[in-house]
């Protein structure tokens, strides 16, 4: 879909998106919510029109097929009966711009890690036994959309980023799965870091993605996000636009604005500047940043 809206032309969301990027001037973005297809040519496109020589993106979790009941609603078929929510295969995925070159035969993707593989799980439990069966578990991987470790050739040596889309901890019962899966995936990374899955960076890094959980609001089990980041090998610099951290407005009945979105570079790097592009509402660019996308991009301006 989002293929066919970016050759057709004239869409005011891939617009706006455009708009917002170009506003940004970054040499490296770590996109979000951006479909997949198979050829690569959606991404292609958006890249020459965004003016990027380098782009990257893998088939994300979303929308993979399972043939088993994901969701426990004793129906199969559905969008949470595939690996993560999706109404067809690749809906929603990741994408990386860059300026500069990326290392495509280093990248590591641990998106095919099951959750039962990682280091102390957080398994949904009922007191039927694991949530929604064993089967399921068997099968389920962690990452809703991905996880990747991606290193990008800057002029003066490698970074790795770190890029991930976790669940929205909500829409779910009361075995909390979606919850405990957001906690774990945000988990992982202080587990790649400890070297208990994957190879951890050996030098500068960031981690940029949507974690889909605040620290103090809203719904979610706050300790992944909160041990993130106080963990001694990252820099939170809390950007800020003109609501303060938050980075995503929820419109009515939802939470309301959250911070959701970070940029946390390891302490390699000497932070210059930072920020939330989140115009105030008098900003000409106010209506384009809302229209491209109720998550608001965050930026970090980085040395070394």
């Amino acid at each position: 879909m989002f293929l066919r809206d970016l050759a057709r032309g004239g869409d005011d969301q891939i617009d706006a998106v455009l708009a917002v990027i170009a506003a940004a001037n970054a040499d490296v973005l770590a996109l979000q919510s951006i479909d997949y297809d198979l050829t690569g040519e959606a991404l292609t496109r958006l890249a020459q029109a965004a003016g990027y020589p380098h782009h990257f993106a893998l088939r994300p979790n979303t929308g993979l097929p399972t043939a088993l009941d994901m969701d426990g609603d004793g129906l199969l078929g559905g969008p949470r009966d595939a690996q993560s929510y999706g109404r067809f295969s690749g809906q929603g995925g990741m994408a990386i711009l860059s300026r500069h070159p990326i290392l495509v035969d280093e990248v590591q993707d641990l998106s095919t890690l099951l959750w039962t593989e990682i280091p102390d799980p957080l398994l949904p439990v009922t007191a039927d036994g694991p949530f929604p069966s064993t089967a399921a578990q068997a099968i389920q991987r962690l990452s809703t959309t991905g996880h990747w470790i991606v290193p990008i050739a800057l002029p003066d040596g490698p970074f790795d980023l770190m890029t991930f889309h976790a669940s929205p901890p909500v829409f779910d019962g009361p075995e909390d799965r979606n919850g405990r899966r957001n906690h774990d995936e945000i988990r992982l990374w202080q587990q790649v870091l400890d070297g208990e899955v994957g190879s951890a960076p050996a030098g500068r890094f960031v981690i940029a993605g949507d974690a889909n959980l605040d620290p103090v609001d809203g719904d979610g089990i706050k300790s992944a996000i909160t041990s993130l980041l106080a963990d001694p090998r990252l820099q939170d610099v809390a950007p800020e636009g003109t609501k303060g951290t938050d980075t995503v407005d929820w419109p009515d009945p939802g939470p309301g604005t959250l911070r959701v979105d970070y940029v946390l570079p390891s302490t390699h790097w000497q932070v210059r500047d930072a920020g939330v592009i989140w115009p105030a509402p008098d900003d000409p660019m106010a209506d384009t940043a809302a229209k491209a996308s109720r998550h608001r991009l965050v930026w970090v301006d980085l040395g070394y």
